[in-house]
Order: C-alpha cells, then structure tokens, then sequence
C-alpha cells in the first residue's frame, strides 16, 4: 500500500541553501497526498491545523512516494516529527529515474517519458510558488503573500498542488524498474542516514578564511590598478583584462579560462607583466574561495554540513554527485598536515599574510581542513587503492596485472624506516617502466606521476590527445617527456606514431602539440595496448556484444562477467553485482550506436554516442561504485559512522578510541563481496582530526 505526497513549503531561507538549512525554518503550507491509485487530496496547514486522519494513518502505516523525497522527508523531520516515517519506508521517484539514467527532474522526466503536461499550467504553478513559498522583494512593502492577501491566487495555488502527485506516480509506473529494488532501495537509505548525519564543520576557520580573501582580493585588485596604471580596477574583471593586454602588449587571448591561464603561465613565453598580470587573475578568480561562502551559507545551527552527496548523481554509473559544498571537487592542495595545522592558526589570527606570500594558494590548500571531527571524535578515512585499474584488469581477465596487484599488495618486511617493503612494484610505476624501458623499482617522483597519466588517459581507449589532456592536469612537460622518450621507445613504434601525425597534417587534421610531443604520447598509446591484450580484447567483446544485443531485442549476450540486452528501446548491462546499466533510446546506425541521455555540458537532453571502450568506462566505473557501498555497508554494520564518500574513499566519524582504526575500516572496504571473487583490492587511510588528502 503506497502513500504519494507532494509538500509546499515556506521558508525565509533561501533552498539554494540545501534542504536541511532551509527546514530548520520551514512551514507546510500545502500537502498534497494520494492513497495507491485513489484521487488527490490537499491538506490546507495554514486553514486546518490537525492533518486529515487518513492522512495521519498512512503515514504510520504505508510505504511512502516522493519526488525528490530527501526534501520532503527532512520536511516532516523539522515540521511534523512525530508523523514523519522512518527512512526505510520512503521511495523517491527522482532517484529510481537516477537510477535508471533518466532525468531527476520531475518536468524533464515527464517530457522524456512523453506524459501529457499542460505547459502554461505548469509555468502558472511556478509563478504561484513564487508568490506563496519565498519572502517578498525587499523593495515590496508586503513582505509575505498569503491565502489573505491573495485569495484567488491561493485557490488556483491549491488547485495546481495535485498536479505533481499524478506526474509522479505516472512516471513511476513508465520507468522500466529493473535497478530500484531491495538492494539498491537499501543503500539509498544507507546514503540518505549518512546525509542526515553530515559533517562538522569548523566555522571559525571557514569565517577567518572569508576575511582573509575579502583583504587578499583587496590587494590583488590595488595590484592590477598599479600595474594597468587603472585601466583595469581588479583582475576578475575579464573583458577590461583583455582588452589592456590587446591595447598595450599586442596579445591577444580568446579567453582567461582557468586552464588556459596556467598554460600561458606555464609556458614562460609572455612579457613579464602579462605573466604578472596573469598571475594575478589566476589567484582572483580561484574558485575554491567561493566553498568558504558556501560553508557559512549552507552549514545548519548544529554546526553540521547535510545533503553534501546525491545518490546516483553521476550520470548511468551510479556514482555520486556533489551538492552544495561539493565535496567530491575538493582540491588536493600540497601542504602537508602540520603545514595545514600552521596555516589554520594563522587565518584564525588574520596574520596569514605576514607567513604567505600566495594567500589565495593557502586558502585552496586549507579547504579540506574545515571539516573536523566533534569533541571526543575523531575522523576516520580510507581510500581503495587504484580501484579502477583492478576492477579493469579483473573484468578483462588480464592476468598479468592482476598478479602484478597481488604482489603490490604483499608487505615482506619493513625497512629501516619503518617503511612497508612489497613483493611487487607499484603499478603507475610499473606503467612508467615499460613506457619508458625502465626497471620499476627505479621509478620516482614525477616519473610516477608520468605512469599514472597513462593509466588513466588510456585505459578507456584514448589516445595522444587524451594522454596530452591528463599530462597537462598533472604537470608534466610534455615536450621534455618526449626528448626522453624518443631516446628509449622502439623505433618501429615511434615510426608509426610518426607516420600517423603525417597523415593527420596531410588530411587537414591539426593539433596543438608539437610533433615530438604528440609522437611520444601516440607511442606511449600503443606500448599501452600491446601490453593489455585482455582490456582492450574486452573493449571489442563489448562492442560485439552491444551490436548484437540491438539486433536481437530480447536476447542475453555475455561479455565477461557482463550480460546485455535491449528491450524496447532500452539497452541494458547486468553487471557483476546484479545492477544494470540503462541506456534509454538506444540506436544503432550502420557501425555507430547511440543512446538518449543528459549532456554534461549543456545539461540537455540529448542523443550521445557510444562504443565498447566507453561502455567498458561506464561499466568499470559502476562496478567502483558498488565495491566503495558494499565496504560503506559493512562499515556501518561494525560502528563506523560514515559521514562522506568521496570517489572511492570513506570518511568517517567514530569515538576517539582505540577501537576505531584505519585497518579496521580498511577491512571493510576490502572484504570482497560474493559477486566480486578474485577482485584484488587494497585500501589505506589515516586518523586525524581534521580531513585532509592521504
């Protein structure tokens, strides 16, 4: 028996917010409810106090429907607490079409799954939320519009709150339901307890953090006035930017994007005060600043941080997405924790920039440390280790690095130092050593971070723009790798990578990398795949699989421990887990396959095309997501309280005791569930007070 409920709320603060700030404010205005497939009723809160009885009993009793549910639950939490049903009896229909790679919105899923809308009522519907669910205009003299002040608008108000009940349930009942089961059900309810846990917060340091950029923005712009003899006022000022360094150093740039700064910067080819100047927009304009404001904006009374993470918010993997604070866009920052621990006391004494010379820099460094643990706790992380490139290699069968793993893996001794010494080689190591003819055990530093690059530009079919991509974020010089490659690779290999950049240039193809460069990074492609015979055999294998399933609905084709099939126009992969990848709209035209799915651009829905190393992405990365939930579960089970995922990493907050630790977590989130025998895996972590990179 299912009770269907769609609430209109008002709260002086805004829901840019989040749902647990703007509750702790928040009155029901109107309650619209439905009993199974029975007609829609509307609750007035603000005409009658007590909610209808057979309202009272199905919120005791039934399994509960909302749309976006998280909001209407934390709600009833703040507003009726002692009717509001407990987590495990509530079912969102914005998560089942996350689930299944559809819209989350509740207009955009009904235009996708063709249900009948009436577009100038919906467009009315809004106007009236408007009018009834937010303060007033400052410059209105009527700061609140109400059933009194506006009667036949609240008439219309209340006609129009049923309209969502039967869009919702009509979208339940159109989604091909093959993902929101028990499973899955389970571990939204996971999720949704570790949202309503949230993270600490430290609000003195995130405070002291925002008067220190309000006094840094205040030099850098004095900076940009002196040294454009004020043409241009401050450095977040784009256009006049451009425009000064066109008019007085003839150099023209299309835009001042964050990538494109630090390449110009990189590069060391401008005259010294663009360099300057360029410097300057790069430290103004950095958005990590903008999260403090965010912490002071969203962080509820109790000083914790809720409804940071959206279940199956990535689109199809199931992976999650960032809300408010975005805790997975963190950046890494490269001070160490007593470093870290050295800059919070100096925003704290506003002194930061008596110690710091790039007080902008700092402040990215610090971010992670606004989030503590309480007094008496303590925070608990763990991250597996390169989760990806082993679910990878135990998908594809590739033996040799499964082994290469376990070896990895096996701790023989301890040095001197007390440092663990391993059977094997790390594995960006390893990736290095044959890209670059090397033995493993000598790779270090930015030699690593070189096999790193490869891994994850190639793994999923790129080639030498993908490599250039992922080398740039990480650093390297791309023309200096490629002197010391051309010296150690194959010639037979660097030939043929020659070869193919002739053609492009012959076929009207260009690049921006030099031709050394982009030599070296389609050698490193080919080295790459030659020595991963079983990956990329299963990007073939999927892509036969995938053809085959569209030209035969309804038949199950294996592809390793995958299976597809279509039905209608829906492509689904079983994975491992038992959870299936859905593929709406699925096409295939002559050898190209297509699928219907949310741009992650423009944020449209729109055709997107596929093909085995992508689908291989897809499924690598979901079978991630479900190895990083089943530790999540386990971790929960044995008294570790999760407050974040973050990727492939748990943070929790536990009692500050012994019996809470790192290889206790760690074990969680290794012991393999049944479906995923033979998976190696690995985690490591840290305790600490503060969050921080490991």
């Amino acid at each position: 028996m299912t009770l269907w409920l769609d609430l209109e709320t008002y709260s002086p603060i805004d829901i840019k917010s989040g749902a647990h700030k703007y509750a702790e404010r928040a009155e029901i205005l109107l309650f619209a409810y439905a009993l199974d497939d029975g007609p829609v009723s509307v609750w007035d809160a603000t005409e009658v106090d007590d909610p209808p009885a057979e309202l009272v009993e199905a919120l005791k009793t039934r399994t509960v429907w909302a749309h976006n549910a998280a909001f209407d639950r934390t709600i009833l939490r703040h507003c009726l607490p002692d009717l509001c049903p407990p987590i495990e009896r509530w079912r969102c229909t914005s998560v089942m079409a996350l689930e299944h790679s559809l819209p989350a919105s509740l207009g955009q899923l009904c235009e996708v799954l063709k249900i009948p809308t009436d577009q100038a009522k919906d467009k009315a519907g809004k106007r009236l939320i408007q009018l009834f669910c937010k303060p007033r205009p400052s410059n209105v003299r009527l700061r609140r519009a109400t059933s009194e002040t506006h009667p036949i608008e609240w008439a219309r108000f209340v006609s129009y709150a049923t309209a969502d009940i039967v869009a919702m349930r009509e979208c339940a009942k159109r989604i091909p339901n093959v993902n929101f089961k028990a499973d899955e059900i389970r571990l939204y309810h996971l999720d949704q307890r570790i949202n309503d846990r949230g993270i600490r917060i430290d609000l003195d340091l995130a405070k002291a953090a925002v008067r220190a950029i309000e006094r840094e923005q205040a030099r850098l712009a004095e900076r940009t006035h002196l040294l454009t003899d004020g043409a241009v006022g401050a450095a977040t000022q784009r256009d006049a930017l451009l425009k000064h360094l066109s008019d007085e150093y003839s150099v023209e740039l299309p835009d001042l994007q964050k990538a494109s700064v630090e390449r110009l910067l990189a590069s060391g080819e401008m005259p010294a005060p663009v360099q300057d100047l360029l410097a300057i927009r790069l430290a103004a304009s950095s958005t990590s600043t903008a999260k403090y404001l965010k912490l002071l904006e969203c962080t509820g009374s109790d000083g914790r941080l809720r409804g940071t993470l959206q279940f199956c918010g990535a689109a199809r993997t199931g992976r999650d997405g960032g809300r408010l604070f975005q805790p997975q866009n963190l950046p890494r920052g490269k001070l160490k924790p007593k470093q870290v621990r050295l800059a919070v006391e100096a925003l704290k004494a506003d002194c930061e920039d008596m110690i710091y010379d790039d007080v902008m820099d700092v402040l990215t460094d610090v971010l992670r440390a606004t989030i503590i643990a309480s007094v008496g706790c303590k925070l608990v992380v763990a991250d597996l280790a390169n989760v990806e490139g082993r679910v990878a290699a135990w998908l594809a069968d590739e033996y040799w690095k499964l082994d290469a793993f376990r070896d990895y893996d096996e701790i023989i001794g301890v040095d001197d130092h007390g440092k663990a010494i391993r059977k094997g080689h790390d594995l960006y190591c390893i990736a290095y050593g044959r890209m670059f003819n090397k033995d493993p055990a000598y790779v270090v530093g930015d030699e690593r971070q070189c096999g790193k690059v490869a891994e994850l530009a190639l793994q999923y079919g790129g080639g030498a723009n993908a490599f250039a991509t992922f080398a740039r974020t990480y650093g390297i010089d791309l023309d200096d790798m490629a002197v010391k490659a051309k010296a150690v690779v194959d010639p037979a290999t660097w030939d043929s990578a020659g070869n193919l950049y002739r053609w492009m240039l012959g076929n009207g193809l260009r690049s921006d990398l030099s031709e050394i460069a982009w030599t070296a990074c389609d050698s490193f492609k080919r080295l790459w795949r030659e020595s991963h015979p079983g990956i990329v055999g299963f990007w073939a294998a999927l892509n036969v699989a995938m053809l085959k399933a569209i030209a035969q609905p309804g038949k199950v084709f294996d592809a390793g421990r995958c299976q597809l099939r279509t039905s209608g126009p829906w492509l689904f992969v079983r994975l491992p887990s038992g959870r299936y990848l859905c593929y709406p709209g699925v096409r295939r035209e002559e050898d190209k396959v297509s699928y219907m799915g949310i741009d992650q651009f423009t944020r449209k829905w729109t055709r997107i095309d596929t093909y085995g190393a992508k689908l291989f992405e897809n499924i690598v990365q979901s079978v991630s997501r479900d190895l990083l939930f089943s530790g999540a579960t386990l971790a929960e089970a044995r008294g570790y309280p999760v407050t974040m995922r973050v990727h492939d990493e748990l943070v929790c907050e536990t009692p500050d005791t012994d019996e809470f630790t790192v290889e206790g977590l760690a074990e969680c989130m290794t012991t393999l569930p049944t479906w995923a025998e033979g998976l190696p895996l690995a985690a490591a972590g840290y305790e600490d007070i503060r969050y921080r990179k490991g």
